[in-house]
């Protein structure tokens, strides 16, 4: 398959020798009208001027332009008086003469002619000298043709090999891409096409690296979270196996189990939400779900009813993770629900009174791994933001030292 700058090459050399060719045909055409409109203007003077002298009488006054001819012929077509005789005309091309006269070309030579008193006055000019001038013509033109189009197609060539070099520069440089090497093209260029493909292809690249080493470090983090609580888990069960009648070994055996069970749960849920979670929806009363999961922490709930469409487990799991978010960071004494409608949105704040989130962890605090003052295993908010997503609505934080706010925005359903 032929280069994309081997095809820009043909299909640009098509258009000069189109336009080339156009314009030396039009040229010639050009050329060629003129000299015949000239010699037509001359007949059709000459004759004026002729018609004028023989209404005077004063035939023996009458000069022609050089080049041009007089001659006489009957009304029947006879010829009267011959200047020359290869240009006598037949009876049937005399019959088309009128009073206003008219060029006509025959083989040779072109005539005009008039009605006179004493016959019909032909005038006759001979072709050969335009034929002659547009021969030269076209032989200049052939000349130039074969000047010019090779000249053209070499600057077609220099330009189309200029164009495409970045582009050539670029796809170089992709292919030498991979998923081991993914920094972006070196490549500064204008912002036109080729330069804002290579920008996208920069982002892209950018993109997956960015990808890549979230994956990395997810593995890397998935890995450490499980290693500790199964380091934890093999010394209880070390601790086990020298007293089965250790109590306590086993109530801490099954907190980390229990642990490991959460943490993989979440992962699962995060990967769910990834890919787009498998919402049941109903329509609910968020109020009711919010004194449901602070109830089971023990925590105080107030607020207004308000109607939203959704998944009653998922959201009923998202406000138990901020919840249990709140009393790690603040005991349940010093953490409070409330429920509230700002339509179009209906709001859960889940505020407490805890030490506060770190200003620098603000922007990452619904990232995976990523703890706040309580501790966890930096899942449970992440969850939580993914399923309020899946909902339509979104959570905030507001934080300070001595108090820190999560708000849920749901879409509220509409009355009646």
């Amino acid at each position: 398959m032929l280069s994309f700058r081997a095809r820009l090459f043909l299909a640009f050399s098509l258009l000069w020798f189109l336009f080339l060719v156009g314009a030396l045909y039009l040229a010639g055409r050009g050329v060629e009208a003129a000299l015949r409109g000239h010699l037509e203007a001359t007949l059709l003077e000459d004759a004026r001027r002729a018609a004028e002298a023989y209404q005077r009488g004063r035939t023996g006054a009458l000069l022609t332009t050089g080049g041009v001819y007089l001659h006489l012929y009957t009304e029947d077509g006879e010829a009267l008086v011959l200047t020359r005789e290869d240009h006598r005309l037949p009876k049937e091309a005399l019959k088309a003469v009128g009073k206003a006269p008219r060029v006509r070309w025959e083989r040779g030579f072109a005539w005009t002619g008039v009605p006179t008193p004493l016959g019909l006055l032909v005038l006759t000019a001979e072709a050969e000298p335009i034929e002659r001038a547009l021969l030269a013509l076209r032989q200049s033109l052939l000349e130039a043709f074969f000047l010019l189009f090779p000249l053209g197609t070499l600057m077609v060539y220099l330009t189309a090999r200029l164009a495409t070099r970045p582009l050539e520069r670029a796809a170089r440089e992709i292919g030498q891409r991979s998923p081991e090497r993914l920094d972006p093209i070196p490549l500064s260029l204008p912002k036109d096409e080729f330069g804002r493909m290579v920008a996208a292809v920069n982002a892209l690249l950018k993109a997956l690296k960015e990808a890549k080493e979230r994956e990395r470090a997810f593995l890397a983090e998935v890995g450490h979270e499980l290693r500790t609580p199964l380091t934890v888990l093999l010394g209880h069960l070390d601790r086990l196996e020298r007293n089965p009648l250790d109590l306590e070994g086993l109530r801490a055996a099954r907190a980390t189990a229990e642990r490991m069970r959460r943490l993989v749960e979440d992962l699962l849920d995060l990967a769910r939400g990834e890919v787009g979670f498998a919402l049941d929806p109903h329509i609910l009363d968020l109020k009711a779900l919010a004194l449901e999961a602070a109830r089971e922490q023990g925590v105080a709930c107030e607020g207004e009813e308000a109607e939203v469409l959704g998944d009653p487990d998922r959201l009923l799991q998202m406000l138990r993770n901020l919840i249990a978010n709140a009393v790690r960071a603040a005991g349940k004494e010093k953490v409070w629900v409330r429920v509230k409608k700002a339509p179009p949105f209906a709001l859960v704040e889940v505020e407490d009174e805890g030490p506060g989130v770190p200003e620098d962890l603000l922007p990452h605090l619904f990232q995976r791994f990523r703890r706040g003052p309580g501790g966890g295993t930096g899942l449970g908010l992440a969850v939580a933001q993914a399923i309020a997503k899946a909902h339509g609505g979104e959570i905030e934080v507001e934080s300070a030292p001595g108090r820190t706010l999560f708000r849920v925005r749901l879409p509220l359903l509409e009355e009646g």
